[in-house]
């Protein structure tokens, strides 16, 4: 008389369904498992995807210690340009409170000699060369070294890569090209942030000459502030930038 296969399925006693339930029990495990692994991914790319996030809780370069508020604030300001420019005077006074202006620039200079614009990159901290410089030329000015060491305070800060433009108005510069004058004036700058002991990568420069006015040439006023170096935060990163 033959022997009745086992409706169960399998010449080990296992029921098949024990078996498909098992090989279910497994994926859903492992996709929980790539859900939490992809979770904690992303927390960490947008860490690093946010250039102003990274260190507001960390050591500096220069030594410990946490952030000063005030640079706290500056950096959630600048976490989204966009919003940033409906404040550019709560920006202006963050960066350069009173109490660190040097003697020879006042308020009321530093109103008329800063802005604060948005690009497609980013958002740009606007000098004009009656801050940094005296007529002519490229060595800082001692009141430049007080204000550029308040802007590396929040750079140093940040991630965020930078470009430093130097530009000229179109009045002929006694001795040197307006191009090469406004070259040599982003590269000083440059120069003072890596004596601060940055990351020379983190860098850019460029020399516009005149070929990008904010103003009219044909007026004085116009002219000096198209006379002006233009720091560049780049806050809007691309994926590449990181990995």
């Amino acid at each position: 008389m033959a022997r009745k296969k086992d409706k169960g399925g399998g010449g080990s006693g296992t029921p098949a369904w024990l078996v498909t339930f098992s090989d279910l029990v497994t994926l859903l495990l492992t996709f929980f498992v790539l859900l939490l692994s992809m979770a904690s991914m992303d927390r960490v790319m947008l860490a690093r995807m946010s250039p102003f996030q990274s260190r507001t809780d960390y050591i500096s370069h220069q030594g410990a210690g946490k952030v000063p508020t005030r640079v706290q604030v500056l950096l959630k300001l600048l976490e989204d340009p966009a919003s940033a420019l409906d404040k550019p005077e709560r920006i202006k006074d963050l960066l350069f409170p009173d109490e660190v202006l040097p003697p020879d620039i006042d308020v009321s200079t530093l109103d008329r000699n800063l802005r604060i614009l948005e690009k497609p990159e980013g958002l740009a901290i606007v000098l004009t060369n009656d801050l940094l410089f005296a007529p002519g030329s490229y060595a800082l000015s001692d009141g430049a070294r007080t204000l550029l060491e308040q802007v590396g305070l929040m750079l140093q800060y940040s991630t965020a890569d930078c470009n430093i433009a130097g530009f000229s108005d179109t009045s002929p510069s006694s001795g040197m090209d307006n191009y090469v004058l406004s070259g040599k004036r982003a590269l000083v700058v440059l120069d003072y942030f890596i004596a601060m002991g940055f990351d020379p990568t983190r860098f850019s420069i460029s020399g516009y000459g005149p070929d990008k006015p904010v103003a009219d040439n044909d007026t004085e006023g116009g002219r000096a502030q198209n006379r002006r170096v233009e720091i560049l935060l780049k806050t809007t990163q691309w994926m590449g930038r990181y990995m």
